[in-house]
């Protein structure tokens, strides 16, 4: 299923943009405005569960295919901009 570096970097930096979507757009509505501070600690833990093994998978990728810093650095900086890495799933190449 994820064999390549890039498809499991696609498929990790999904995984870990739907987090930070749910994290920002539920999980902080509800700790803030319904008084449910618990789905900040739940939503929050996976996120940065998924965050670290998008880390571990863009350092893979870069260097599987020798990326630049530069690269690897955009890459990186993706996971912290709302929609990023679905942004960076579209610029990866398809192998």
């Amino acid at each position: 299923m994820v064999s390549t570096p890039i498809k499991r970097l696609r498929f990790i930096g999904t995984i870990e943009g739907i987090s930070f979507i749910v994290l920002l757009g539920i999980a902080m509505p509800l700790k803030y405005f319904a008084d449910m501070p618990m789905a900040v600690t739940i939503v929050g833990s996976l996120h940065g569960l998924f965050f670290v093994l998008f880390i571990l998978a863009v350092a893979n990728a870069a260097f599987r295919h020798r990326w630049s810093i530069i690269k690897m650095g955009l890459a990186l900086v993706a996971s912290v901009i709302p929609f990023g890495t679905f942004f960076l799933n579209k610029k990866l190449p398809e192998k």
